[in-house]
């Protein structure tokens, strides 16, 4: 596990590294860049660069966490990628079954593996399944997503790279939005964020601005409406 800087999170868990390129989303990943920038320093665990690589290591993990943790699994790979076997995949989410008392938000752009697995896994209440949205051509995703029997269902649109016109929220608990940051990052407008946070307010699903983005973030910052938006699903508590 690692700390993060990643703002809807508490910690990351890897327990695969590597991805390819799927959509204009992964154009400027900064999973990649990292695990060249960690190969370069002599990661072990990055010894393949951004090739897929399974790390069975990482799955007793969880176990050693004495407080209850929001985490983010794999931040540098993707859990439903085509070259995963099932039988990990099911591994994996038998660590997440085995831990209640932490909350696991998968993320995925391959929301039909997502589909065409979801009823060989266990959909224990901790486990949030999301996928990334960055433009309208990506909607098919939501549809996906909202098939499965994940108890909660959540939206990653960042980075934002164009209106979100026919977003339909039925059956999403929560919406993460932002814009891309970076050296070469594409524009998001603000009409395209207003317009999600209105969708939300009407439905009720829960909103969080993580970024403008832009080559400074910081500078941009996070603030909508003049305020900051942490909405997240309610966390439930096992004792």
């Amino acid at each position: 596990m690692a700390q993060t800087k990643i703002e809807w999170t508490e910690l990351t868990w890897n327990p695969t590294t590597g991805c390819n390129k799927v959509s204009q989303g992964c154009k400027f990943c900064y999973a990649e860049v990292m695990a060249r920038r960690l190969k370069a320093m002599g990661q072990a665990k990055y010894t393949n660069g951004f090739k897929l690589t399974l790390h069975e290591e990482t799955l007793k993990i969880p176990y050693t966490w004495k407080s209850p943790k929001i985490v983010f699994v794999n931040s540098m790979s993707d859990l439903f990628h085509e070259k995963i076997p099932l039988e990990f995949i099911k591994r994996v989410f038998n660590v997440m079954n085995d831990n209640p008392q932490h909350v696991f938000q998968v993320l995925t752009k391959r929301a039909d593996i997502l589909l065409q697995y979801h009823k060989q896994l266990k959909w224990t209440h901790n486990i949030w399944m999301g996928v990334s949205v960055e433009n309208e051509n990506e909607l098919w995703r939501v549809n996906y997503l909202r098939k499965t029997k994940a108890k909660t269902k959540f939206l990653s649109c960042e980075p934002l790279l164009g209106p979100l016109t026919k977003l339909n929220l039925k059956k999403i608990n929560w919406v993460i939005v932002g814009g891309e940051s970076g050296r070469k990052p594409r524009p998001m407008k603000p009409e395209w964020v207003y317009e999600i946070y209105n969708k939300c307010e009407e439905v009720d699903v829960k909103f969080f601005f993580k970024q403008w983005g832009g080559t400074n973030k910081k500078k941009t910052g996070r603030l909508l409406n003049g305020k900051t938006y942490d909405e997240m699903p309610e966390v439930e508590v096992v004792f």
